[in-house]
């Protein structure tokens, strides 16, 4: 008996939602990001209360890059938004780990610079995953949603 719950256990376990427990430690590593950005839901709920240097993030996974209304983004983001770049968890964690080196490889421009010069160099994903669960519907690190990163 104790071995069958045991086993249960484990198997409930393992049921749990993957990235569970990314999306908590992603939570807890936005605190680097929210010297420069905001999460703030389009009604003025401040989910996260942060600077404005950087745009709101609020619903980025799913968003057209540099599509914030009334953010002045980089040329190098406004590039990113003229080829068709929609936010990913996979785009957007590429992305916080070296901001121009990603717009240079996504444009082909090796001149291309953003605005943003801060770089994350661990937790990219978990981060990613977070700004995904506070997405409209989200809760899925892979589910749409609607804003963007910054420039």
């Amino acid at each position: 008996m104790r071995f069958a719950m045991i086993v249960a256990l484990t198997g409930a376990t393992l049921a749990l939602p993957a990235g569970a427990q990314d999306i908590a430690t992603g939570e807890k590593e936005f605190r680097k990001c929210k010297a420069c950005h905001m999460i703030q839901s389009p009604d003025g709920e401040d989910i996260v209360k942060g600077g404005a240097t950087g745009p709101n993030l609020y619903g980025i996974v799913g968003k057209a890059a540099a599509s914030q209304e009334g953010y002045k983004y980089s040329e190098a983001l406004l590039a990113l938004n003229a080829s068709g770049e929609v936010w990913t968890v996979e785009d957007l964690a590429a992305y916080i780990t070296d901001p121009n080196k990603f717009v240079q490889e996504k444009t082909g421009d090796t001149s291309a610079r953003t605005k943003m010069t801060f770089k994350l160099n661990k937790n990219q994903q978990d981060i990613a995953a977070y700004l995904a669960s506070i997405s409209p519907g989200g809760e899925a690190a892979d589910q749409p949603a609607d804003e963007d990163t910054s420039g």
